[in-house]
């Protein structure tokens, strides 16, 4: 064999070896860690389907800065430990930002593992607490409770004229942080809270939390628990003959909570960050493409996975390379333009700690669907 021919074998060898490595280099890896099954199998799934329709679109377009995006769901079983070990292993395995979990409980375990690998993560988690521990990886795509519970509580005492509440919650990190942010938010209001319910994640029998409620004959009845419970709460307040204003926050009246609970959530009201029906027409066109791509529509998680995919892709394109330290840095302060960065979806702006602001809503449901009663501005536009 000749010199030339040796040398041309070896160097299509050479080739042949690093072909996997340079497809590699061209791409991205990003862990979609979520609640897939377990009580938080509804807000996981709508999350995981928001951010796998935004990964594709942006694959489609050309990836982020000439880079394809390799993912993986993975499910923590609405478990903070499973959580915990998963995005351990997505961390050892180079991802470079890691979507999820959404249960506030899960996600206070597991991003120490993303803050000591310097990876950032996106969370639907809404528990104060998550963005008060001086992590600078962690990234909210909804609100924090202490920005919304103050709008909630402004709703029931201006526009309800409520001077007494009955709260039900829920007993876990989300619901304990829920209540106490709404205890304080209606003290300042002058509104006094008669009846403190605790109930369980997963609770079936609302029976007892109801009457407690009911027996407090509160002005209003606010209910904070997660998407399967609200639906139950619903149906047993309607069961009950509850004729009160019934008020909540997000989960209240998210798409799967109005397909559960029927009839008995029309004439709920909840101050939401999200919601398909907005009079925007990103919000719209969002709503459809999440309908044609799984055939039914999208709640508020299914936007927090979509508007945290383009979030970060908006902060990697600034940063105009993959680096997880400056696209973190980059991230706090970030204002966003939805006319510049459509997959946002509305204007946002991030601080310090990685909460967010834009416009909300409050919405009653009606009919079976959610309808806008009030478009609220962002906090930072209020003077």
């Amino acid at each position: 064999m000749s010199i030339v021919r040796r040398s041309l074998l070896a160097l299509a060898a050479t080739v042949a070896l690093s072909a996997p490595l340079l497809a590699h280099a061209q791409s991205v890896k990003i862990a979609n860690i979520v609640e897939l099954s377990g009580a938080g199998a509804t807000a996981g799934t709508n999350f995981k389907n928001g951010v796998e329709l935004a990964l594709r679109e942006i694959n489609a377009a050309g990836g982020i800065l000439g880079k394809k995006i390799e993912f993986s769901s993975l499910d923590t079983q609405s478990n903070p430990g499973v959580a915990k070990g998963l995005t351990q292993k997505a961390v050892d395995d180079g991802v470079f930002a890691v979507m999820g979990p959404v249960f506030s409980g899960s996600i206070m375990v597991s991003m120490t593992e993303t803050q000591r690998a310097e990876v950032p993560n996106f969370t639907g988690g809404e528990a104060a607490a998550i963005t008060q521990k001086g992590n600078p990886y962690i990234f909210r795509t909804s609100f924090t409770q202490t920005t919304a519970m103050p709008k909630v509580a402004r709703y029931i005492a201006q526009g309800l004229k409520a001077k007494t509440v009955a709260v039900i919650f829920v007993n876990n990190d989300f619901g304990k942080g829920g209540r106490d942010s709404i205890a304080k938010a209606l003290a300042a209001e002058g509104v006094k809270v008669v009846a403190d319910i605790s109930t369980d994640s997963g609770q079936v029998d609302f029976s007892a939390p109801v009457l407690k409620a009911k027996q407090a004959n509160a002005d209003a009845i606010f209910v904070y628990t997660n998407e399967e419970e609200s639906a139950r709460a619903l149906r047993e307040l309607r069961k009950q003959g509850v004729n009160k204003p019934i008020v909540g926050e997000t989960t209240l009246t998210g798409q799967k909570v109005i397909e559960l609970a029927g009839d008995a959530a029309n004439g709920a009201t909840a101050h939401v960050g999200l919601t398909v029906d907005a009079p925007n027409p990103n919000m719209l066109r969002f709503k459809a493409k999440y309908y044609q791509a799984y055939g039914y529509i999208s709640d508020h998680n299914g936007i927090k996975g979509y508007t945290g995919m383009y979030v970060l892709k908006a902060a990697i394109e600034k940063v105009g390379k993959f680096d997880r330290v400056a696209v973190a840095k980059a991230l706090h302060g970030l204002k966003l333009s939805a006319a510049q960065h459509p997959g946002v979806l509305m204007d946002v702006a991030f601080d310090h700690n990685g909460d967010l602001d834009r416009e909300s809503y409050i919405v009653e449901v009606q009919g079976g669907r959610q309808v806008v009663k009030a478009v609220l501005p962002p906090l930072g536009a209020v003077k």
